[in-house]
């Protein structure tokens, strides 16, 4: 039998099969040419070191695009393959990092866990506090001026390039009656900030956390009768009006309908923002009566103050964008934080009396 064809397909299939090995090892020898150039220094020659902060919860490919960002590596790709390969774990905290470490080093670093403490500072602003209690605490914490703080976000040139980097800022924060552009807008939360931080990276975070937690509600915000502005206006007002309630969005409902109706909104918070006065302080009869901007208890305009008058928590945010749907225009909340809504001036009145005599009234 003749076994010739058989051969000139063996003969073909071995050629195959070794040119597939040939491109398969000048690929792989390729491939690791090109990782050791992305997983070498960035800058073998610099001794520049910086401080890079490593955040509670970053997943691994956060920490490789923001090593990235800030060239301590050459390729986020690779950095990420060479993290997997090695499977080792990456814990939050500061770190010193040079252009001049490999891939390797970096991850050595990083998996230490020997990260400088001292050099970041943990911070937290609290939900339903004015602006200037945040502009006090972040001026004590950075050693930063307070009239520095207070020139920077008045600074019309500085404001109008945060207009343009996030989304849910608007022309909005540049009205001139407004006591502090950014009320309202920096998110309470609890921060980890270097401790050289500028003013501008403080701000930037605390923008970037608000946006956060708007994205999630950004359908809402599109199909509502109100501006983003004015949303979170009214959730700094249920944020304090709030504050004692167990019922938030029901809160937020109650507003809602004085505002369809064309009510003022009769809030005393919003009258001790505009006098300028602390909770612990009475409001005086020209407090209640005096026109302007801010305050909802007087008789000189309906609707929303010009704007927030603190900062929202999330559930307040919530409660505004998810309001319940009621028929009621008056609330108030006990000492156990229940709440009790009516329609009439009057049954709100009986009710407040009721809570008094049974010991249950909530003294604000």
């Amino acid at each position: 039998m003749n076994n010739q064809p058989e051969n000139k397909i063996d003969n073909i299939v071995s050629k195959i099969t070794l040119i597939v090995t040939i491109i398969l090892v000048i690929g792989m020898i390729v491939f690791f040419c090109i990782s050791l150039y992305f997983l070498a220094p960035v800058d073998s020659k610099s001794d520049d070191m910086v401080n890079f902060l490593v955040e509670e919860g970053w997943s691994k490919h956060k920490i490789a695009e923001q090593l990235d960002k800030d060239n301590l590596i050459k390729s986020s790709f690779f950095f990420k393959i060479y993290m997997k390969i090695n499977e080792k774990e990456i814990y939050a905290g500061t770190y010193k990092l040079s252009k001049s470490m490999s891939v390797d080093e970096i991850i050595r670093t990083l998996n230490s866990a020997n990260s400088l403490e001292n050099e970041t500072i943990s911070i937290t602003f609290i939900e339903g506090r004015r602006l200037i209690s945040y502009v006090e605490k972040i001026s004590e914490t950075f050693d930063i001026p307070k009239k520095d703080i207070l020139h920077k976000i008045s600074d019309e040139k500085y404001l109008n390039s945060l207009i343009n980097q996030y989304w849910f800022l608007t022309e909005d924060i540049l009205n001139k009656e407004l006591y502090y552009f950014l009320e309202g807008y920096l998110f309470p939360d609890t921060y980890i900030f270097k401790k050289s931080s500028t003013i501008e990276e403080i701000i930037g975070k605390m923008l970037s956390t608000m946006e956060e937690k708007l994205s999630i509600f950004k359908e809402e915000i599109n199909v509502s009768n109100y501006s983003i502005h004015q949303l979170l206006t009214l959730a700094s007002i249920v944020e304090l009006e709030g504050a004692g309630s167990d019922d938030r969005a029901g809160v937020a409902g109650v507003f809602y309908n004085r505002l369809k109706d064309n009510w003022t909104l009769g809030s005393d918070v919003t009258t001790y923002y505009a006098a300028g006065k602390d909770f612990d302080v009475d409001l005086s009869w020209s407090d209640i009566n005096d026109c302007n901007a801010y305050n909802t208890r007087g008789t000189c305009f309906t609707g929303l103050p010009v704007g927030p008058i603190a900062s929202p928590s999330l559930a307040s945010i919530t409660a505004v964008l998810e309001p319940t749907e009621h028929d009621y225009y008056y609330f108030v909340a006990d000492i156990n934080k229940k709440t009790y809504f009516n329609i009439t001036e009057a049954e709100h009145d009986a009710e407040v009396d009721r809570l008094i005599k049974e010991e249950l009234w909530h003294e604000y």
